[in-house]
Order: structure tokens, then C-alpha cells, then sequence
């Protein structure tokens, strides 16, 4: 009797399908705030391409020679300062594994979709992430980067990763990208509704509000990256459902790094001319970022606020992230559901 040869091994697993993921994906935290744990994590930052485009024979001899012998102490010790000391974590993480499971509950009534959530540097990562949903039965995944406005060293790179990942897959799920929605009503109202919350809480009213965006370099502007027009979009999408004219709210960018001209105004040489020009009152709230991290948490609610007391000013307050609150959720809800459709 001849071996039927298309007949499957006694062992063969049983194939999972008929389930759709989303995979919420985030830009990374370190595992901790040691030196090892935070060169791991920089390295893997900072030697990405779509981060820094300089030649490699230019960045990597500063990267290696320098920055990642020197770097890692600093910034770790600014994130002792914002650690989720009770959980032993970064607040990014916190707050990204609260919205898979917010998202997972609110998405109740469609039971054949999986909601998971990873970094795009650290872990979780975004390859495990999809082979996890993949083995439990995700035929199609909607990748959502998070990230209100598109940046290629944002949003792209995240596409890149996870594409990278379905390179080496034999038995690709099929995949939906989320685009930028940085002039979604329900995004602009959550915005507006956070800065008049927040405004609330306080017994003094500031003079003027500041929109902070990470910032990018100019060149990558110049050569075709549409992140600056979508901040001023959001930006003055908000400033208009705040009522506010263009003497009292404005849009800056933060975050630089290296000797090159990046987005400006930015924020910290126009937190520290402000003061120094006389205005006392001020609030800083980071539209573009879904989840306090450390560029808000450490970056403006603390340095940003030392430096305006220090050259003058007097009342200083961070405006929260949308984090996993309620009008976040709503958000990343209604994004999620447009993209499902057709799909569930």
C-alpha cells in the first residue's frame, strides 16, 4: 500500500481562523531604568532609519563612540523621576496595556475580534504581537499605530516593523494600516473637552495655551513629510473649538536632538521668552501624543515648568494626555470600528 503524500502528520495543530485583531502600537519604552536596559532600548531608537536618516557612516561612530556610552544614564535617571513605581513600569506601558483592555471591553459586540497592543521599541513587539494573533486565528489584523498626525518616523516606521515581520510569515494575515486623524471631530472635542476639564481645576486662568508636538527635522519637512501641516491642522482645529484667537494659543515643538534646525517655534526657547517677556500664566497640553511618556511627564511638566518659574513666570500647568480616559477611549474607538468595517 502506497503513503498518500498529501496526507497531513498525526501531530499537525489544528488551524485557528475566523478572527479579526487589532494590535494598538505604541513608540517603546525600556524594560527599566538601569544602564543596560536603557542602551538596549536607545540603541534600538536610535539606529532605526527612519529616525535618523543621516549616513551610517556619519551617525553610527556619535551613536557608538558617544551617545550610547553617555545617553543612557541621563535619560534614564529622567525616567525614575516619571516611573510607574508601582507597577514597575514606564506610564507608556501602563497606559497602552489599559487601552488594549479598555479597547477589548468596549468592543464587546463583536465577538470574533482580538484586541492586543505592542512597541515598536521594547516589548512587546510588534512582530510576537502579530504571530500571537495570527496563532489565534486573526485571518486579517488592522494595524493601529498610535499616532494622531503621520510622521514617517512615527507611523511609517511602525509599518515598516510590522511589514518586516510578515516578510518572514509563510501564511500572511491580511492587513489594514491606520491613516493619521488629526481633524477627527471626536479627537478635536476630546482635546477641547481635556483643556476645559483641566482649566477647571485651577484658580487662576492662563494667558496664553501652547499646543507642544514632538518636533522633526526641517530637512525631513523639506523632503516631503507632512507631520508640520497636520500639527497646525489639529492645532488650529482646537484653538477654534476653544474660542481662543491666535494671541492666546499656539503651536510648538519639542524634543529636539542634534546640531540640525528642527519644526519651530520650540517649545522650550518659547516657554522661557514668554517669561521673560512677562507673561506670567501659561498651559502646555501635547495633542499628539495618546499616552503621558516621558517627553510629557518629565520634558514640560517638569522642565518646561522650572524653566518659566525660572525666567519669571508664575503659574504653570500640564494639560494630561487623552491616556485611557473616558473621551480617550472614544477616540481610539471610533477610529478602530471605521477601519473594522467590511471586515466584521
Amino acid at each position: 500500500m502506497t503513503a498518500n503524500p498529501t496526507a497531513l502528520p498525526s501531530d499537525h495543530p489544528s488551524v485557528k481562523s475566523g478572527k479579526v485583531g487589532v494590535l494598538l502600537i505604541n513608540l517603546g519604552t525600556p524594560d527599566g531604568t538601569d544602564y543596560t536596559s536603557m542602551r538596549r532600548y536607545l540603541r534600538e531608537f536610535l539606529t532605526d532609519r527612519r529616525v535618523i536618516e543621516w549616513s551610517r557612516w556619519k551617525w553610527y561612530p556619535i551613536l557608538f563612540g558617544i551617545v550610547l556610552n553617555t545617553r543612557p544614564q541621563k535619560v534614564g535617571k529622567a525616567y525614575e523621576t516619571i516611573w510607574n513605581k508601582d507597577k514597575n513600569e514606564s506610564y507608556l506601558r501602563t497606559y497602552t496595556r489599559n487601552q488594549s483592555d479598555l479597547m477589548a471591553e468596549r468592543l464587546h459586540d463583536l465577538p470574533n475580534v482580538r484586541v492586543d497592543w505592542a512597541m515598536r521599541y521594547g516589548q512587546p513587539s510588534i512582530g510576537d504581537r502579530i504571530q500571537a494573533l495570527k496563532d489565534e486565528g486573526c485571518e486579517r489584523i488592522v494595524l493601529f499605530p498610535l499616532y494622531p498626525q503621520y510622521a514617517a518616523a512615527t507611523t511609517a516606521t511602525v509599518n515598516d516593523k510590522a511589514f518586516e515581520k510578515l516578510a518572514k510569515m509563510r501564511w500572511q494575515p491580511a492587513i489594514r494600516t491606520v491613516p493619521q486623524y488629526h481633524d477627527d471631530d471626536t479627537y478635536i472635542e476630546a482635546l477641547a473637552n481635556s483643556v476645559n476639564r483641566h482649566l477647571s481645576t485651577l484658580d487662576w486662568k492662563p494667558e496664553k495655551i501652547l499646543a507642544s508636538f514632538h518636533g522633526i527635522p526641517m530637512s525631513y519637512f523639506k523632503l516631503g513629510d507632512p507631520y508640520y501641516c497636520f500639527c497646525q491642522k489639529t492645532g488650529r482645529l482646537l484653538r477654534e473649538k476653544l474660542g481662543l484667537s491666535e494671541e492666546q494659543f499656539m503651536v510648538t515643538f519639542q524634543s529636539r536632538f542634534g546640531p540640525e534646525e528642527w519644526l519651530q517655534p520650540y517649545t522650550d526657547k518659547t516657554v522661557e521668552e514668554l517669561a521673560k517677556n512677562g507673561t506670567k500664566r501659561i498651559a502646555v497640553l501635547n495633542p499628539g501624543f495618546v499616552s503621558d511618556c516621558l517627553e510629557t511627564l518629565e520634558e514640560i511638566a517638569e522642565q518646561a515648568a522650572e524653566s518659566f518659574h525660572h525666567n519669571g513666570g508664575e503659574k504653570f500647568t500640564h494639560i494630561p494626555c487623552l491616556n485611557d480616559s473616558e473621551d480617550g477611549m472614544k477616540v481610539l474607538e471610533k477610529v478602530v470600528r471605521r477601519e473594522l468595517l467590511g471586515w466584521v
